[in-house]
């Protein structure tokens, strides 16, 4: 299965699960898995969230994160990964002037 983000519909969210600032998803969703890839605008952030009944593994493609991680402050740059296992927090934020492009997955788990 291909999966094309160009064909996804973008949402702009202001203020992602309480964050500030602009965020432009393109999301897959089925009953097991999100599969996304996400643009996160120059001074925005995600809000804190705590994974509950899923994890998230984060991969950035673009720009700089800076990850809030169970109280830890992490620089996440292209070709690395962020996790967020399950019953942990995290929130993210884009302290640079370019944008923040990252591929997200969380599955489900049981």
């Amino acid at each position: 299965m291909i999966i094309d983000f160009s064909e996804i519909e973008a949402a702009l969210i202001d203020g992602f699960k309480g964050g500030k600032g602009l965020l432009t998803a393109r999301n897959y969703v089925d009953d097991n898995c999100k599969i996304m890839k996400h643009v996160l605008a120059p001074g925005a952030s995600t809000g804190l969230h705590k994974h509950e009944g899923n994890c998230e593994i984060v991969f950035v493609l673009s720009g700089e994160a800076t990850v809030h991680y169970d109280g830890v402050v992490e620089k996440v740059v292209p070709g690395q990964v962020h996790y967020c296992p399950m019953n942990h927090s995290h929130y993210m934020e884009n302290l640079t002037n370019e944008d923040l492009v990252y591929f997200a997955v969380v599955p489900e788990l049981r």
